[in-house]
């Protein structure tokens, strides 16, 4: 039997919505995959999807000599770093993918760097929903020299890769670029809820909007979505919108910045009810918006209700809550 040629073999740590997709889509386009996450059941979708799914992140690395993580946590970054560099193996290039403080993403590359291997910074720009249709941005910081071996690999399940200099300034442009999603996913929902208050066709919003001067690709990816109703397709949890956004506040503090509208995107996390939409879809707030109206603004929510379609509402909280479109109608 021919043996199946590939362009490479690439490990994957962390199989969730962006590094599922990223293993994916490299499979896809021809790598050999090596993938492991912490869960189950993600480990049994990967392995349908053609990666070829091992024990643990020291395995991961013994069988590849690229490795990128894309992590929830900086504790899951720390303890995979300590699990390849107790591996003692020969040297490997560790691309951390993940939204992290510098000063964490710097204390796993000096371990790494203690144990013979090199760290490259390289935040991802892009969703869930973009990540399946490789339509990313990668912001690559560290050794240019690596960074420039990388790039075909990047480039098969992204769309463009970026040398941005010095170690860490990748996170530095992904603070820059994660303020403006935020910001955007925020005004999308306002904007939305202000015109279907206003008596106009959520459809005609989305058209027009997109036609003229106030358009985004945050619109453009979430506004369909809230004119359908329709959030079958997670593209981020807001356990993950609130980690980027104390990153990002904690970065603006140090500068001498607290700007308004992070403040006012951070607080929709806080908000929420505890155990109920903590890990639901950013695209959600719509929702929430459409039921709650306080002080002027649209999509502060006080009473921790939320649409049905959310799943982690019990039965007989849903009745007794009520729902958002109900609401609105």
């Amino acid at each position: 039997m021919a043996v199946r040629r590939t362009k490479g073999t690439v490990g994957v740590i962390g199989l969730g919505i962006m590094g599922g997709a990223f293993a994916k889509n490299l499979v896809a386009a021809g790598w050999r995959v090596i993938g492991y996450d912490t869960n189950p059941a993600r480990r049994r979708e990967a392995k349908r999807a053609g990666i070829e799914v091992v024990n643990n992140a020291a395995e991961v690395a013994s069988a590849a000599p690229t490795i990128l993580t894309s992590l929830p946590k900086p504790q899951a970054l720390a303890e995979t770093v300590q699990k390849i560099a107790a591996a003692k193996l020969k040297s490997k290039v560790l691309v951390e993918m993940s939204t992290f403080t510098i000063s964490d993403k710097e204390k796993a590359a000096r371990a790494l760097h203690k144990a013979g291997h090199v760290m490259i910074d390289c935040p991802v720009s892009g969703t869930g929903s973009q990540a399946k249709n490789r339509d990313l941005v990668f912001y690559a910081s560290g050794d240019a020299r690596i960074i420039a071996r990388l790039r075909p690999l990047l480039t098969a399940f992204g769309r463009h890769a970026f040398n941005v200099g010095q170690f860490g300034n990748g996170s530095r442009m992904k603070y820059v670029a994660n303020l403006l999603v935020a910001i955007n996913n925020v005004a999308t929902a306002e904007a939305m809820v202000l015109g279907m208050k206003a008596g106009l066709d959520p459809r005609m919003i989305v058209d027009l909007v997109k036609a003229g001067a106030g358009n985004s690709r945050v619109f453009e990816l979430r506004a369909p979505m809230m004119a359908k109703g329709r959030y079958d397709d997670v593209t981020m949890k807001i356990s993950v919108w609130d980690k980027d956004m104390q990153v990002i506040g904690d970065k603006a503090g140090i500068a001498g910045l607290a700007p308004p509208q992070r403040r006012h995107a951070r607080q929709l996390k806080y908000r929420f009810e505890p155990g109920v939409l903590l890990e639901q879809r950013v695209d959600g707030l719509f929702e929430v918006g459409l039921r709650v109206e306080v002080d002027g603004h649209l999509l502060i929510l006080r009473h921790g209700r939320a649409c049905p379609g959310h799943p982690r509402l019990a039965r007989s909280k849903r009745k007794r809550r009520g729902c958002p479109r109900q609401a609105r109608a």
